[in-house]
Formats: C-alpha cells, sequence, structure tokens
C-alpha cells in the first residue's frame, strides 16, 4: 500500500474505532491531503483564544465551522459563520456557534471549531463527488455546485476510478459546460485542475470500499487552479457480495452450446394442447431444429412421436439445453438430475420464484447449478430463439425469418412485443431471448457471446436492472467496437434520489446514473420500446458514415424545418454547403426553391429533379450522410421516387460509395408502400413521420462515434 493509501487508511480506522460513519471536516481534510486534492488552510480551536490564534496565523478572513461527528449538517445546525476579520469577531463567532451546536443537538459531541480560510473571491463553485450505486459501485459525479446544486441537478456521472479522459468529458458532459469556458468576458476555469481533482476525488473512493461517499461541495474552480471548500465523507459497510463471474473462454463454452445445441431435452412435455410442455415441444420439433429432441415425461410414452423418457437420467448422453416446463416446486429435482447429466444449460420457463417472493427457492436453484457447473437462463421466461439452427425453445409462437439482429427482454411482455414486431417488419433475427429473474445468466454473457456471432450484426436489450453493471459496461465497450448495442432501459421515472447522507448522494438517482454510464460504455439507449426495435433493424441497414457532414434534401419547406430540428435534437451536424456545391444544386431546382440545407426543391418538381439532386450529394466526397423528405405528388408518385432513389444508391454502392441515407415520406397511403420498399434496398424510410428517420441516423452516429469509426 502506497504511502499516500496507508495515510488514508489510517484516518478511515480511526473513525471505525470510534464507531462513526461520518468523518468530521479535519479528518475528511486530511483524505484531500493524502491524495492530493487542494483544500483551503485550516486548523481545529478548542478554545476562543486559540481560533483568534489560528485566524491570525492563516490571515485573511476566515470561516468558523463547528466540529462534531454528530452533526452533519453543521449550517442546519448555526454552526458555521464566515467573512471573519477581526479577533473580536472570531472570539463572538466562536462561542455563538458552540452554544447553537449545544441547543441543536445537546448529546452531541462538539471536538472543536474549525477555523478556515476563505475561499478567495471570483471562483465558480462546482461540486465533485462519488457514491456507491448498487449496479455500478463506485461512480463518481461533477456539476454546478452550492446553492445551484439542489436546484438545477445538472450532474453527470463516470465509473470510478475516472482517467483523465472521462475526467474531461465531465466537463463537456453537464448542460451549462459552456459556464465552465467563461461567459460574458469572464474567465474560463482551469480545466486541467478541475479535472485532476475529479481523477484524485475518484482514486480515493476507489481505493477504499468502506467509503459509501465523497462530497466535496463547493469546490471552487478558478482561473489557475481547484480548491475543494468543504469535505465530506461518509463511511458504509464496504462492498455488496460479489456475484459469481465468468471468464470470457467460460461463458463462450456454455453460451455456444445454449445457442447452437446438438440436442435438446424438455422437462415437462405433453401430448396435451394447451399445455406449456406442449407447446415447447411442438415448436421445437415443427420450428426446422435440426437436433435431437427428448421429451422427458414420468409417464414415458411417446409424445408427439418422440420416445419421452421418464427422467433426465434416462436421455441419451451430449444433450446441450433442458428446457424446464414443470411447476416452480418440481424445478430443483429436476435441476439435480440436470446437473448430474452433465447438461450445461437449464432454460427455466416456469414463474414462481424471485418475482413472487421465493427468493430463497431461487437461490436454492443457483447453488444447485454452480454446483454442477450448469448456467441458468431464467426463470420466469417465455423461452428463447436461436435462428440460424432453427431453434424456437418456447411456448409462444415460432418465428423463421432469419437476420443480423439479436434481441432480449427481460419481461415476458415486452418479449411478445419484440416478436410482433419481428412478424410485422419482417425483421430477420439471429435470436430472441428471454431473461426474467436473471438468476444467472444476463445480458454481459449474451453480449459476450453476440460480440462474436457473425450472423449478429446489432443487439436490442430490454431491461429493468443489471445484476452487475461494471460486467454489462466491460461487454458492452467490447462489443460496440464491431456492432451497435441499444439498450431500453426502464424505470425511467422511478424512486429517484435515494435518501442518502450528502449532495452528491441524493442527487445520484438511480436513472441519471444508468443515463451516463451506459453513454460512457458507448451504448445507444432507446427512449422506448419502438425506437429500440427500430434502431435494431435499422442500424445494419444504413453504412458507417465517414464524416460528420449531413445534407437534407427535401421537396416540401415544412419537411425541411422539422428535419432540421429533428437533425440538431439528434446530435447531427448540419453541412455548411460549400459555394460550389450550393450552385451546383441551384442549377436543378426552381428559381422560387431554396438552396443551402436543407435544400429544397420544392414539390412541383419531377423525378429528374430528385434523382439530379440526389446524385450530386452521392458524388460529392464532403457530403457523409444524406436525409431525403419527400413529398407526394402526381408529378412524383410515391413508387416512382422509391424506385429511383433505391437505383441511385444501389449505383453508388456497386461502385464503393456507400453513404447512409434516410427518407421521410409525406402523403397518402401509397407512401407506405414505397417507405417498404425502400427499407429493403437499404435506404431506411418511414412514412408519415419526419423524427423517426432522423432519429436513426442519429443513433447511427452515435455508435460509430463511441465505435472510434469517426
Amino acid at each position: 500500500m502506497g504511502d499516500h493509501k496507508e495515510r488514508a487508511a489510517a484516518v478511515l480506522r480511526s473513525a471505525r474505532a470510534a464507531g462513526r460513519t461520518t468523518l468530521t471536516a479535519p479528518e475528511g481534510r486530511l483524505l484531500a491531503d493524502a491524495y492530493g486534492i487542494a483544500t483551503p488552510s485550516e486548523g481545529v480551536a478548542g478554545t476562543p483564544d486559540e481560533a483568534v490564534a489560528l485566524a491570525d496565523r492563516i490571515g485573511g478572513p476566515v470561516a468558523l465551522k463547528i466540529v462534531s461527528p454528530d452533526i452533519p449538517h453543521k449550517t442546519d445546525a448555526g454552526g458555521v459563520r464566515v467573512g471573519l476579520s477581526s479577533a473580536a469577531e472570531v472570539r463572538d463567532a466562536f462561542t455563538a456557534i458552540v452554544a447553537n451546536a449545544r441547543a441543536y443537538a445537546p448529546q452531541a459531541r462538539v471536538e472543536g471549531v474549525l477555523v478556515q480560510q476563505m475561499v478567495p473571491p471570483g471562483g465558480l463553485e462546482v461540486l465533485v463527488g462519488t457514491v456507491t450505486d448498487p449496479t455500478f459501485g463506485k461512480v463518481v459525479a461533477f456539476g454546478l455546485g452550492g446553492v445551484l446544486v439542489e436546484v438545477l441537478k445538472d450532474v453527470t456521472f463516470r465509473l470510478a476510478p475516472a482517467s483523465a479522459a472521462d475526467a474531461e468529458s465531465m466537463l463537456d458532459g453537464i448542460r451549462a459546460a459552456e459556464v465552465l469556458r467563461g461567459v460574458r468576458g469572464g474567465p474560463a476555469v482551469d480545466r486541467a485542475a478541475l479535472a485532476d481533482l475529479i481523477v484524485r476525488a475518484s482514486r480515493l473512493a476507489a481505493d477504499f470500499p468502506e467509503i459509501a461517499e465523497v462530497d466535496l461541495n463547493p469546490v471552487f474552480a478558478f482561473p489557475d487552479g481547484a480548491l475543494a471548500a468543504d469535505v465530506r465523507v461518509v463511511l458504509g459497510d464496504g462492498p455488496p457480495p460479489r456475484r459469481r463471474r465468468y471468464t470470457k473462454e467460460e461463458i463462450l463454452a456454455s453460451m455456444e452450446r445454449l445457442m447452437r445445441p446438438r440436442s435438446v431435452v424438455v422437462i415437462g412435455a405433453s401430448g396435451e394442447p394447451g399445455k406449456i410442455g406442449h407447446s415447447v415441444l411442438r415448436n421445437l420439433l415443427d420450428g426446422g431444429f435440426e437436433g435431437a429432441v427428448h421429451p422427458v415425461n414420468p409417464k414415458g410414452g411417446v409424445l408427439l412421436g418422440r420416445t419421452a423418457y421418464r427422467s433426465v437420467a434416462d436421455v441419451p448422453d451430449g444433450a446441450d439445453v433442458a428446457v424446464f416446463a414443470i411447476p416452480a416446486r418440481l424445478v430443483p429435482a429436476a435441476l439435480e438430475e440436470v446437473g448430474r447429466k452433465g447438461i450445461p444449460n437449464a432454460v427455466l420457463i416456469p414463474s414462481g420464484f424471485a418475482e413472487t417472493g421465493e427468493h430463497a427457492l431461487q437461490e436454492r436453484l443457483v447453488a444447485i447449478a454452480e454446483k454442477y457447473g450448469t448456467r441458468l437462463l431464467g426463470p420466469n421466461i417465455y423461452g428463447y430463439y436461436s435462428l440460424r439452427q432453427g431453434l424456437c425453445a418456447t411456448f409462444c409462437t415460432p418465428y423463421d425469418v432469419r437476420g443480423p439482429v439479436a434481441l432480449t427482454s427481460q419481461s415476458g411482455g415486452i418479449g411478445m412485443a419484440v416478436l410482433g414486431f419481428a412478424r410485422a417488419t419482417r425483421t430477420g433475427v439471429s435470436a430472441i431471448v428471454g431473461l426474467g429473474n436473471k438468476a444467472d445468466v444476463d445480458e454481459d454473457d449474451l453480449l459476450t457471446y453476440f460480440a462474436q456471432d457473425p450472423h449478429t450484426r446489432s443487439i436490442a436489450m430490454h431491461l429493468e436492472d443489471l445484476k452487475d453493471g461494471r460486467a454489462f459496461v466491460a461487454a458492452a465497450r467490447e462489443t460496440v467496437r464491431e456492432k451497435p448495442v441499444v439498450v431500453l432501459k426502464a424505470g425511467r421515472t422511478g424512486a429517484g434520489a435515494r435518501a442518502a447522507g450528502s449532495h452528491t448522494g441524493a442527487l445520484a438517482g438511480d436513472d441519471a446514473v444508468y443515463d451516463d454510464i451506459l453513454r460512457q460504455a458507448g451504448v445507444i439507449r432507446a427512449p422506448g420500446l419502438d425506437e429500440m426495435l427500430e434502431y435494431a433493424r435499422a442500424l445494419p441497414v444504413l453504412p458507417t458514415p465517414k464524416g460528420e457532414n449531413v445534407l437534407i434534401i427535401t421537396g416540401a419547406g415544412g419537411s425541411g424545418v422539422l428535419l432540421s430540428d429533428a437533425a440538431v435534437d439528434h446530435g447531427l451536424h448540419l453541412m455548411d454547403v460549400p459555394d460550389d456545391l450550393d450552385a451546383a444544386f441551384r442549377r436543378f431546382i426552381p428559381p422560387f426553391g431554396a438552396s443551402g440545407n436543407p435544400v429544397d426543391i420544392t414539390g412541383g418538381e419531377p423525378p429528374a429533379t430528385y434523382e439530379a439532386t440526389i446524385r450530386l450529394a452521392m458524388e460529392d466526397p464532403r457530403v457523409h450522410a444524406l436525409v431525403l423528405g419527400y413529398w407526394h405528388t402526381v408529378i412524383t408518385p410515391p413508387m416512382v421516387f422509391a424506385e429511383l432513389t433505391a437505383r441511385v444508391v444501389a449505383e453508388f454502392r456497386a461502385a464503393g460509395v456507400e453513404k447512409p441515407v434516410v427518407a421521410s415520406l409525406a402523403g397518402d397511403t401509397e407512401v407506405a408502400e414505397a417507405g417498404a420498399y425502400l427499407f429493403g434496398r437499404g435506404v431506411v424510410a418511414y412514412p408519415y413521420t419526419t423524427e423517426k428517420p432522423v432519429a436513426v441516423l442519429g443513433a447511427k452516429y452515435r455508435w460509430a462515434r463511441a465505435a472510434g469509426r469517426l
């Protein structure tokens, strides 16, 4: 342990030995000193005379603050006085705040009065702090500080320990980021000093699991440094018990056998229509799965033309998956049989476990599975689909449209929405997986598999929580390098801020942390179910952009305005059209049209105008992505527009010019058919909306940036 860590550890041991969970201000200062966090000059006085002597040594105006482990909020107790310059003011303030503290909390231990240098004027108040999040562990926070922190709640979060790059991104990650750069002639803050302070605070928290919260508020940011005026540290019980983690090789070995099984056992198989065991067996047999299917039923016999075994022990060796379709109370005994048989994956469809309060029963399953090295999918799920294997291990309807999209959901109802959407849009799917209670297998296991699956090009995940946020982030970062990951996180408006002992803790609402950490992982967060599904099916269709310049070509001025608004909302850069390209566009549009960006060709133009302007945009290397706004007219009917657009885009792609092209189609019912035609030919198009195609393009750009492609 380094010297700085040992000094900090000694302070924490002393506080623990005294039975305290909140450090005093002087103790907080010692931790700050150990980690190189700059604080004002200060000292603790036990008498008015000592306070006067300290104030004289420090020089300049000072502040006095009560030191008591039993009074966490000093201002509420009348335990703070600021701006004291004379000996008389210091003496009177000492007497007053001690008296106030005694009156506020008669039983409180008063260890003295902190005499602290007043921070020089002119600094910008910000907050830096850390909290222990139940999902992600230690996270660091940054935002506006002082009285603004609880009013504006303009705070951003990253995993701790934060890197220098993480800290820099936090400075740009708040809504008021421009304030840090200086406004109305004011100086900019010292960004390097502020970022360094963030890094140091995050290392302090990460080095000591017993630290629950660190609250530096306010931190005064100056043009030539940053000073933490108040240091508050809250201790907790240490980290929660860690879940069992598997190596990447172990995960891939089990997931490969789950998603590409040679044979499947159905426990609780039935020949009686209407029962789950019958539906699962029927789907496996009728869905195109070419491997062996072994029904298990205590009565034996023949089920749907297959020999039924009375016990798992009787099933032929070599099975990769056991699907459970039996009541919850019978699952543990059957899982023991699966473990003894050496089957590596158990798919638990039954409900009646943790979701109904039966936590002990679910924990029993986990213990059995760990004993035998069996991975559990579920319980409380609809099953799963692995389309490349023709595998429909579910009691829901089968699905057979193969393609590059992998979909997962924690909820059965959402899973059925996923299935219905896929069927309605003919979305090609590589897998659909239910996760349910996530007793074992969860999102990071599946991400690890899908990252290397050659048949999967985008992944969409509905989740209500994460069992291990850090494992998810690690898996997502690896996956995002090659494939986009879209997440719909439920519970955006849940419990909000938890009860906490500091400003930082109170601001760390569950969703605020999720939002920033998912962004840090490079994940695309979808605002709703429809967006998650649309992003998932559309992103593989669009080529990766080679630059940030987005150009809009529209046949209607109103659509152009809406498309421009949507582009800004989704973080897209509307290209400043160079003069030569602007002149080229003007040759094809009427005098009452408008060049620039958007390029408004007007609604009365024939197909040739659409084609000429689209060709101009496709052939100019300065244009990196194209948004088309089509307006239904008799002169250029919807399918004429769709066919010419698809033909032009295909010609350029064949010549090696690939750019993402999206289209918004406004018009009568024929535009729906035209949109579907375009979508099937590599142009992401939607009827009756200007928002959706631009949102998809924005998602593609977010992935490209996260993957380092731009």
